[in-house]
């Protein structure tokens, strides 16, 4: 289809934006993981070129002893140390950089060749102004650790995944809207339409549990009871409510709290789309649907096995890149649904 389509170019644009959205999400993890989220302390719009010897490499040390992480947690940290957390922080802004540079400068390219239509160019402002604000939520989410507490506010961190996923969502949607543009095959009664409600919802549940993930993160509660299917020795311990605090306190901020809603509210998911494949196989759905349905199964079970060893084995670098990758993974696989559910003709397939 993507060979056929007059808006080629466009497509691949986007979906060059898609896949460098993830490689971002992939590179922010690592660098999350390997705590070097803080290691540059001062931003830039164009960014900065990376040290190229000894005198730039203990300049930009120097700054990185003056923060608070440095003072309070990574005193003894040496120069070579210091190297290995600035390369991923380094490498993350600068993919951020790249996505800018490549959105923006295709813009101006399809602008230029006058390859937009109206709907497309009004829809590119918008990618773009969300890309922009990306970037803004990214240096918020830093300055918070730059302060007193050297730690980001993990409601930032959450806030920072959801609009890196949202940026993904227009794009996604833009492309798909455009590569599926021209209808082709025989029209069909779409009964998948009675399919939307619960996938619209179920997708809404699982972007609850993105956020909440993103708290377990920036809150380091996957440190804590490493063990399943109980916490610890029981169901719901003690200090998941801290009685001097407020109760949406307890589940927002304390971090026994958070990964008891975090691993408990995974069950609920689970739920929802276990009702989604049962309904679905009551209904006529095309190639499309039926792939995305059956998708949504296979990720949901590894996602689920993906997250219990993640805790079992307190969050490893592998295990905590693959946990997010497939959680994005299903992101991708319910927009894909969501758009073949919205489609008039439901007899197509890819």
């Amino acid at each position: 289809m993507i060979k056929n389509s007059p808006h080629k170019q466009i497509i691949y644009w986007l979906l060059t934006g898609c896949f460098l959205v993830y490689v971002m999400l992939v590179v922010g993890c690592i660098t999350r993981l390997t705590h070097s989220g803080l290691s540059i302390t001062d931003w830039s719009v164009m960014g900065t070129l990376p040290p190229m010897g000894e005198q730039s490499w203990m300049e930009h040390f120097t700054k990185y002893q003056q923060s608070p992480e440095f003072k309070i947690i990574n005193n003894s940290m040496s120069l070579n140390e210091f190297k290995n957390i600035f390369w991923w922080e380094w490498t993350h802004r600068f993919i951020g950089r790249l996505i800018g540079f490549i959105f923006f400068g295709g813009f101006i390219y399809f602008i230029a060749t006058k390859k937009f239509t109206k709907k497309l160019l009004i829809r590119s402002i918008i990618l773009l102004c969300v890309g922009a604000l990306q970037g803004l939520v990214g240096w918020w989410m830093v300055k918070s650790g730059l302060v007193k507490n050297p730690n980001v506010s993990h409601y930032r961190l959450a806030t920072h995944l959801i609009t890196a996923l949202t940026a993904f969502a227009f794009s996604f949607w833009f492309a798909l809207e455009i590569i599926y543009e021209t209808p082709q095959g025989k029209q069909e009664p779409n009964e998948s339409k009675k399919l939307f409600g619960l996938t619209l919802i179920t997708f809404v549940a699982l972007i609850f549990q993105i956020i909440y993930g993103a708290f377990v993160a920036g809150l380091k509660a996957g440190l804590i009871y490493s063990t399943w299917p109980k916490m610890g020795d029981e169901w719901f311990p003690s200090d998941t409510i801290l009685m001097t605090d407020s109760f949406i306190h307890n589940f927002t901020a304390n971090p026994a709290g958070v990964q008891f809603v975090h691993r408990t509210f995974a069950w609920i998911v689970v739920i929802l789309i276990a009702t989604l494949w049962i309904r679905s196989n009551k209904l006529k759905l095309n190639a499309s649907q039926y792939k995305g349905v059956s998708w949504l199964i296979y990720l949901t079970t590894i996602q689920i096995i993906l997250g219990i060893f993640t805790l079992l084995y307190t969050v490893p670098v592998l295990l905590g890149v693959l946990h997010q990758t497939v959680a994005f993974l299903l992101v991708v696989a319910f927009l894909f649904l969501l758009f073949q559910f919205t489609r008039k003709n439901s007899s197509i397939g890819v």
